[in-house]
């Protein structure tokens, strides 16, 4: 049976803040394949530099763990999974409302399942307490006919 994706990567790393930028730009090396604009791949990175961080202060909080991102390519699309077994999140709901931090003591803004739905066409979160958390972010990168490129060099 031939799989529905067309190609597949899996990363696992500790929960530390130093790690988030190992995070994102693997994510974009990996999207590079299906040849995105420099926008696109903008707003990925973006998206998991979110997810990452939300893991780190809120999945584990002071305990370290294990953050794992599996990508998975379509024709057109790119599916970003991120998860922790940390903590859990209690209301997913309320945790997605625009400005809500359950850390309102760190200067964070709260925005990031708002950035994370405004940069990706699906955000689904999924989290049991005590269990983890996990996010999954859908991106479709538009193809290029050709004629943008040759309307360039012209």
């Amino acid at each position: 049976m031939k799989n529905v994706y067309e190609n597949e990567m899996k990363l696992e790393f500790l929960s530390k803040s130093s790690n988030e930028s190992f995070a994102r730009i693997t994510v974009a090396a990996f999207a590079s394949q299906l040849d995105p604009s420099l926008e696109e791949i903008a707003d990925i990175k973006t998206a998991v530099s979110e997810a990452v961080t939300n893991c780190i202060i809120h999945g584990y909080e002071e305990k370290e763990g294990i953050i794992k991102i599996k990508c998975r390519l379509f024709a057109n699309s790119i599916e970003i999974e991120i998860s922790d077994n940390g903590k859990g999140i209690e209301d997913i709901e309320k945790a997605r409302q625009v400005l809500y931090t359950s850390k309102s003591e760190l200067e964070r803004s709260g925005m990031g399942f708002t950035i994370m739905e405004s940069f990706m066409d699906e955000v689904k979160v999924e989290s049991v307490l005590g269990v983890g958390t996990k996010v999954t972010m859908k991106k479709m990168i538009k193809v290029s006919d050709g004629i943008e490129e040759m309307e360039v060099k012209l």
